[in-house]
């Protein structure tokens, strides 16, 4: 009743309006506010740009990294990933000019250990090994868990891919930023420190794996219940798998070319995993020594116990026999009629037995 007659608008519908102009006036608009920064995605660890043996501050994009990077001179990138989909490949591939093949090859996981190179960048996969934890050794422990991470070195940059839970790479990326001077040697020295962390995770496993051995040792020749048989194949098994993570690494790491301020450490890289792969293989000749060791126990514990049913069969039959004689159908047998007949049947029957026990236990059969 308020507003003009005819008009049709009245003053509860103008009033709203205004008060949504006044507040479109003061309050910022949408459209014309900062673009969002990029968020990296869940995929990625960690992306760091390093200049002079120095990490630069900031979380950045993987994309905005690696502009940055190529812009700095004596800059690298080093980007991890952990467990990325390929769709995550496809679009760091992108950034970073990566082969399609190469896109291929890191998405999926259980790869071999191998070096080689497509194009400018060098592609180096590991395999990761871990020991797992455990009180006491049965038919279905995990001693071992493996993974795999894949090295990726560029001119300008370094990407890491690990996949399984073994092998994290931030002790690495922790210890290089606080070593200027290596991290000065650009993407390479990334490189040899994740080799380097994987053949000393070797080394740890092999010696827990080596107490494992131990233990199990102590309790075959131990005089109380010893381990079964299929204890001995499962951490067979496990060796199996831990043998395929490291022996394979013997090659590549033999072609590795690595700068010339690198090269001694990977000497020495190349010595521990030799010391890795002896151990190892030495692990195969104790477990089938104490393996057959098991397996003859268990032959001696099969013919005992066989040895001692032969002399209870043999005790037993003393009495079925004289038992049996006597029970025929017979009229005149020695001692039916004597009062003393049964009493002496069952002296002789108690005395032969005795006798037999006797003789069986002096020679251990009982």
């Amino acid at each position: 009743m308020w507003g003009r007659r005819g008009s049709g608008t009245t003053v509860t519908e103008i009033l709203p309006r205004a008060i949504g102009r006044f507040l479109e006036g003061i309050a910022p608009r949408t459209d014309q506010a900062v673009p969002q920064r990029r968020r990296n995605p869940d995929a990625v660890v960690d992306c760091a740009v390093y200049a002079a043996g120095v990490r630069r501050p900031g979380n950045a994009h993987y994309a905005q990294a690696a502009r940055q990077a190529k812009r700095q001179r004596d800059a690298f990138l080093w980007l991890g990933l952990h467990e990325p989909d390929r769709a995550t490949m496809i679009a760091v591939a992108e950034v970073f000019g990566l082969h399609e093949l190469v896109v291929d090859q890191t998405a999926d996981d259980g790869h071999r250990p191998v070096l080689e190179t497509i194009g400018d960048v060098t592609r180096l996969v590991l395999r990761t090994a871990r020991y797992v934890e455990h009180e006491e050794l049965t038919a279905t422990s995990e001693v071992v868990d493996t993974g795999d991470v894949t090295v990726l070195i560029g001119p300008w940059f370094v990407i890491t891919v690990r996949n399984g839970a073994a092998g994290a790479l931030w002790p690495v990326r922790q210890d290089l930023e606080k070593r200027p001077p290596a991290l000065r040697q650009g993407p390479w020295s990334v490189g040899y420190a994740v080799a380097s962390r994987m053949v000393d995770e070797y080394l740890d496993v092999a010696a827990a794996v080596e107490r494992d051995l131990e233990r199990l040792e102590e309790e075959t020749f131990a005089t109380q219940r010893s381990p079964e048989i299929a204890h001995f194949y499962q951490l067979k098994r496990e060796m199996v798998e831990f043998k395929r993570a490291v022996l394979p690494l013997q090659e590549p790491l033999a072609r590795l070319e690595a700068p010339e301020e690198l090269r001694p450490y990977v000497v020495d890289l190349r010595g521990r995993l030799a010391r890795a792969v002896d151990r190892i293989n030495g692990f195969d000749d104790l477990l089938n020594s104490i393996l057959q060791a098991r397996l003859a126990q268990v032959s001696i514990d099969q013919n005992n116990d066989m040895r001692m049913i032969a002399a209870w069969a043999a005790i037993a039959a003393v009495p079925t026999v004289i038992a049996g004689i006597y029970g025929m159908n017979f009229t005149r047998i020695p001692g039916l009629d004597s009062p003393y007949g049964f009493s002496v049947t069952i002296a002789v029957v108690v005395v032969i037995c005795g006798g037999l026990y006797w003789r069986l236990k002096r020679s251990k059969w009982l």
